[in-house]
């Protein structure tokens, strides 16, 4: 059966979609928190869609680490279990996938269409491509191109420590760890993060700034209407120019860079003129080695979904021999 049921789940938002004989229908997106469970969300788009006895696989990606083909979100209440769900619908087989692993595995279906571009050279014919993206949280994962066993590797790279680099962030992260205790790179560079970073700020300089939400740091750094804002929003831009260079090189991404997420989007032209390619190439003896590599931001809405069919394309329709949900 070449029918299958997509899903794109994050902690906020949940996207749905059928994908027919080799087509991706409509997408169809959800509030996660207007459902009680996954599987309320997910009955209630195959009902619309009429097609809850047809459908033959689920392929579904995550915010989380998918552990005995469960996972519960990081940022959310929901929890994925494939066994159950395939019980409850009757699907052929069900699939888990990290988030950013389905968002690795849409990389080469990207067009210049699709992106934009920060700088560096040509990528590496079959070179590591690395896909970074902060969003309700911050995910990471790397496709080492291998034709039809390529291999996407999957990461925690959100829960890892963030670097400082200057005196400035060191106290930022000092005030963050008085609260969190540790400070991961997901504390700074995510929607929350950034709010992290503002209120840090904000109570180093003793500034009185008013409380913001993400996307109004970013409106108010933006218009120059708050310096504490644009502060902010510069600190960000470094922060992510870092660890996209440490991961850059982790990865030894020579296929190129590509941001993802729902918020780097939301302002390309100030992250075009702010620190981050300096910050992204600023590693000693390896600078040269990464102003070569090309950085691109993912412009276009619900790439995953490219990611999700080239992923049933290649694991679930080519297979001769049944994959294990979570593979």
């Amino acid at each position: 059966m070449d029918q299958a049921l997509l899903a794109d789940i994050g902690g906020t938002n949940a996207r749905f979609a059928l994908l027919d004989r080799g087509t991706v229908g409509p997408i169809t997106h959800m509030k996660v928190a207007d459902h009680e469970t996954p599987a309320d969300a997910m009955a209630a788009f195959l009902d619309q869609q009429g097609a809850r006895a047809s459908t033959g696989f689920a392929i579904i990606d995550v915010a989380g680490p998918i552990e005995n083909n469960r996972v519960t979100l990081t940022n959310s209440r929901w929890t994925f279990d494939a066994a159950e769900l395939q019980r409850q619908f009757g699907f052929q087989a069900v699939h888990l996938l990290n988030d950013f692993e389905a968002m690795a595995w849409s990389l080469p279906a990207l067009t210049a269409h699709d992106l934009v571009k920060l700088g560096g050279q040509d990528p590496v014919a079959g070179g590591p491509m690395l896909v970074v993206g902060p969003g309700t949280g911050f995910g990471a994962s790397c496709l080492v191109p291998r034709g039809p066993s390529s291999l996407a590797i999957i990461t925690e790279a959100g829960h890892a420590t963030l670097p400082a680099t200057s005196d400035r962030e060191e106290q930022v992260i000092a005030r963050m760890r008085s609260q969190f205790g540790h400070v991961s790179i997901e504390r700074a560079l995510s929607g929350s993060g950034m709010e992290n970073l503002y209120r840090a700020i904000n109570a180093i300089d003793s500034a009185g700034a008013p409380v913001r939400d993400a996307a109004s740091i970013v409106h108010a750094a933006a218009s120059g209407r708050c310096e504490t804002s644009r502060a902010t929003l510069d600190m960000f831009c470094c922060f992510l120019g870092n660890v996209c260079g440490n991961l850059t090189l982790t990865f030894s991404a020579s296929g190129g860079l590509y941001l993802a997420g729902g918020i780097v989007p939301r302002f390309v032209d100030y992250l075009a003129r702010s620190d981050f390619r300096s910050r992204f190439e600023g590693k000693g003896r390896f600078g040269a080695y990464l102003r070569k590599v090309p950085v691109n931001i993912i412009v276009t809405p619900d790439t995953a979904f490219a990611g999700l069919k080239t992923f049933f394309d290649m694991n679930v329709v080519t297979s001769d021999r049944p994959i294990a949900p979570g593979q």
